[in-house]
C-alpha cells in the first residue's frame, strides 16, 4: 500500500498523468510504476472524469492518487467519496491550512467530512463493514509546498498531525523564487533540499516530480520516497516529436524498395 510504503521511507515511482482519459490511464497503470498522478489542477479533468479514471486504474498494482484544482473542503469530500483515497492538495503555505485539510477527510466529530457513504464509491456504497470508522485509517494525505510562504512554513505543515507527507512543486516553486522555467537552477535546487531535509525532520515523507531523471535521482538520493518521474503528455509529445524528426531526416535519401511490414 502506498500510504505504508512511504511512511517506511520505501521508494515509490510514480506517472503524471494529464491526458484525462481513462483509456491512457489504463495503459499507464500496468507499465509497473507505483503510483499514478490523476491531475485535476492542470490537466483538464472533472469530477466524472476523475471517477472514470479511478475505475480505469482499479484493479492494477499502482495507486492512484489524485490532485485537487485547489484546497478546498468540499472538493476532498467529492473526491474521498468517489473512491480516491490518496489526495494531494496545492497551494499549501500554512500549518492552518495543513490542519483544514487533515479536517476535511475525517468525518465529525475529529474533521468536517460530510457524511455520505450510502451513495458513495468509497464505502462500495456502504458494502464496507465498518467504512465510517475505519476510512481515516486508508486516508493518504499530501500537501504541495510551492511558494516562498509554503517553504517557510515546511516543517510545520508537514508536522501537522494527519500529514502523510509534502510534495514539493519544483516548477511553482522555481517561479517563486525568481527563476521561472527552470527548476534546474543552483538556487531552486539548494531550496529543494531544504524543504526535503525539514520535511524528513518531521517525521514525514517527502515528493517530487521531476521529468529529468538525473535531478529524479537525485531527490530520491536524497530522501524522497515518492517521486513521479515523467508525465503521460511529455512521454508522447517528445516521442511523436521524435518519431517524426527520424522520418523527416530520411526525407529525400532513396528508397530500398521493401514492403513495409502492416503489422503493429
Amino acid at each position: 500500500m502506498f500510504k505504508a510504503a512511504i511512511a517506511t521511507g520505501r521508494r515509490q515511482i510514480g506517472f503524471w498523468q494529464a491526458l484525462a482519459t481513462p483509456y491512457t490511464a489504463e495503459i499507464c497503470a500496468g507499465a509497473g510504476f507505483d503510483w499514478l498522478l490523476i491531475d485535476g489542477e492542470h490537466g483538464p479533468n472533472d469530477l466524472p472524469l476523475v471517477l472514470q479514471q479511478l475505475q480505469a486504474i482499479e484493479g492494477s498494482p499502482a495507486e492512484p492518487v489524485v490532485r485537487l484544482p485547489c484546497a478546498d473542503t468540499v472538493l476532498v469530500k467529492q473526491y474521498l467519496d468517489i473512491g480516491a483515497r490518496t489526495l494531494l492538495v496545492p497551494m499549501i503555505e500554512s500549518a492552518a491550512q495543513a490542519a483544514a485539510m487533515v479536517a476535511a477527510c475525517r468525518y465529525p466529530p475529529r474533521g468536517v467530512r460530510g457524511v455520505g457513504s450510502a451513495i458513495g464509491r468509497a464505502s462500495r456504497w456502504n458494502r464496507t463493514p465498518g467504512y465510517l470508522h475505519d476510512a481515516e485509517r486508508d486516508i493518504c494525505l499530501l500537501l504541495q509546498v510551492e511558494s516562498v510562504a509554503g517553504l517557510e512554513a515546511c516543517h510545520a505543515i508537514a508536522a501537522t498531525d494527519g500529514v502523510d507527507g509534502v510534495f514539493i512543486g519544483p516548477s511553482d516553486l522555481a517561479a517563486a523564487l525568481g527563476h521561472l522555467g527552470d527548476p534546474g537552477h543552483p538556487d531552486v535546487q539548494a531550496a529543494i533540499a531544504g524543504a526535503i531535509d525539514r520535511v524528513l525532520s518531521a517525521g514525514k515523507a517527502a515528493g517530487l516530480l521531476a521529468a529529468d531523471e538525473r535531478l529524479a535521482r537525485r531527490y530520491l538520493a536524497a530522501g524522497a520516497s515518492f517521486v513521479a518521474v515523467g508525465t503521460d503528455v511529455t512521454v508522447l509529445a517528445r516521442g511523436a516529436e521524435a518519431l517524426a524528426a527520424r522520418f523527416r531526416e530520411d526525407e529525400g535519401a532513396p528508397t530500398t524498395g521493401t514492403v513495409p511490414d502492416p503489422t503493429y
